[in-house]
């Protein structure tokens, strides 16, 4: 085995805790985002204007966007699949798209996020 010099040990744990440090910030950065997002949205609610906001299940990030077609996205631009999206962010990239919204809810609403919630605890639920 190779032995490490004390300085280049020295260099090893500096990076290492530097690398720390920046998923700390980006966790931090992550964070702080949210509420911002959240606030904005009822500023929104107040003055009677709904909308969408589509959401990074990643990282939380609010700027989410469209993969070009000469990026990889080919066959979604063309309707045959559903489009993908990415986080410039993070890297996230699926055809999965979370949203934020501040609409109000309706009994529709409410009975398909029932329904939802019902599957997914049946498919997690052992068999009997």
């Amino acid at each position: 085995m190779i032995q490490l010099s004390e300085q280049e040990q020295k260099k090893k744990k500096k990076k290492k805790k530097q690398k720390k440090q920046l998923i700390v910030l980006e966790t931090e950065e992550a964070e702080s985002e949210l509420p911002e997002l959240v606030d904005a949205l009822i500023e929104l609610e107040k003055e009677k204007k709904y909308v969408d906001i589509q959401v990074c299940p990643h990282c939380k990030s609010p700027k989410v966007r469209r993969v070009k077609s000469m990026e990889g996205d080919v066959l979604g631009h063309m309707g045959l699949t559903p489009p993908k999206h990415e986080c410039p962010k993070c890297g996230w990239r699926e055809k999965l798209v979370v949203k934020a919204t501040n609409k109000p809810t309706t009994v529709k609403d409410v009975v398909l996020m029932a329904e939802a919630n019902e599957a997914e605890r049946k498919k997690y639920e052992p068999a009997r």
